[in-house]
């Protein structure tokens, strides 16, 4: 996929999820996802990330780990949100799981609101697949949060 020095805003809608995914690029990394019920009117429907999220949301298995992410996040936000990248298509961990995979102490409350915290906030839901994370808040609105996790058998 060929995105280098892409940036602006794509989207598209996806009947899959009855909502349309909307991603924004600067420099070629993607720094944002997020889930509008229409499209932008000034952002572009034609890309090839929006080709593999379609075809995703089809049931094709895709981790997307090649796709590069510009996150604007603190550091230890950025380490929780990483580690979903590890989680496998398909699987789903609990937050305390994600908190171990981060390098965090699942038994420390500091620790664990961290790793809630980063998944609030997660800016590039999809791509850090926070619908794979169990029990814990998700930056992925609720619907469209079920859609994925059926799309991956979860």
């Amino acid at each position: 996929m060929t995105v280098s020095g892409t940036s602006g805003v794509f989207a598209r809608e996806f009947d899959e999820i009855g909502r349309t995914v909307e991603v924004g690029f600067a420099g070629g990394r993607v720094i944002s996802v997020s889930f509008p019920a229409e499209p932008p009117a000034d952002a572009e429907g034609d890309h090839d990330l929006l080709d593999r999220i379609g075809a995703y949301l089809g049931g094709e298995r895709d981790e997307f780990p090649a796709v590069a992410l510009g996150l604007t996040v603190p550091t230890d936000q950025r380490a929780v949100l990483e580690s979903l990248r590890s989680v496998p298509y398909g699987e789903e961990v609990s937050v305390s799981r994600l908190a171990r995979l981060g390098g965090f102490d699942p038994d420390d409350a500091d620790d664990v609101e961290t790793v809630r915290g980063a998944l609030a906030d997660n800016p590039i839901p999809l791509l850090l697949p926070d619908h794979r994370v169990g029990g814990g808040p998700h930056a992925t609105p609720g619907d469209v949060r079920s859609a994925l996790r059926r799309a991956e058998g979860i």
